[in-house]
């Protein structure tokens, strides 16, 4: 196949992009740390650096590609709010990062996509959207947009034979979690989660969600009556924890 993964210069995409290639498949990995992307480059990689961020620069860029037949869209970032200070730029970063970066890959890579065989897009959001926690006001609003994007993606595109998958995993230990300073239940490795999602890839599952343990739980909450999510939140906050 031809891959291509943003965000590959760390964490899961990185990952991601070593196990594909090791399978033999031909990857191009784009990211911004160009230290990386020179390593990734003497692997075999088509490392490319690119802001996503910046439209036309990426549009300009996309537009050079012929065929792609799985686009992982797994750039963004994880910023925390911190009361009683209320960050509306720290917002604008992180849907910059995780919402508008992605908007612009999928308007950029679609047309290689329609050339692909089998082709398939992929779009790393989170199982955070799938209830309120505290001080992930920007993180998990930028992931359910995520989500609803692109279960919507999956309707629009049908037609066209793409397949589209969500990947929302719970705590997988990168150097952006390392930041966390509070628990993470069930954290698994990266190697972990790049078996889960290649597993659901190959499978064509429309959503992917790891570990089972947690993200089934979650699941389990977010069927909960608001009211009653939130009182047991805020007793929990109450009580020291974080939800």
């Amino acid at each position: 196949m031809r891959i291509l993964i943003t965000g590959a210069t760390s964490g899961i995409g990185k990952q991601l992009a070593l196990d594909y290639l090791a399978e033999g498949h031909e990857v191009w990995t784009i990211g911004r740390n160009q230290q990386v992307l020179d390593e990734l480059a003497e692997l075999g990689f088509n490392a490319v650096k690119i802001d996503l961020s910046n439209r036309a620069e990426a549009l300009e860029w996309f537009n050079t590609l012929t065929s792609i037949d799985l686009a992982i869209l797994n750039a963004g970032t994880c910023e925390y709010i911190d009361y009683p200070d209320f960050d509306s730029a720290l917002i604008q970063r992180v849907m910059r990062a995780n919402v508008e970066s992605m908007a612009i890959s999928i308007e950029g890579i679609l047309p290689a996509l329609r050339k692909g065989i089998n082709p398939h897009l992929v779009g790393v959001g989170s199982s955070a959207a799938y209830v309120p926690l505290p001080r992930a006001e920007a993180y998990g609003a930028s992931k359910a947009a995520v989500e609803y994007l692109i279960n919507t993606l999956r309707l629009a595109l049908f037609r066209e034979n793409i397949a589209v998958s969500l990947v929302c995993p719970g705590f997988v230990k990168t150097p952006l979690t390392d930041k966390n300073d509070f628990p993470m239940p069930f954290q698994v490795s990266v190697q972990e989660a790049s078996r889960a999602i290649r597993k659901g890839i190959a499978k064509r599952k429309p959503e992917i969600h790891f570990p089972r343990r947690f993200t089934y739980l979650l699941k389990i909450l977010s069927l909960l009556p608001h009211s009653l999510w939130t009182h047991v939140a805020q007793r929990m906050m109450r009580n020291g924890q974080k939800p």
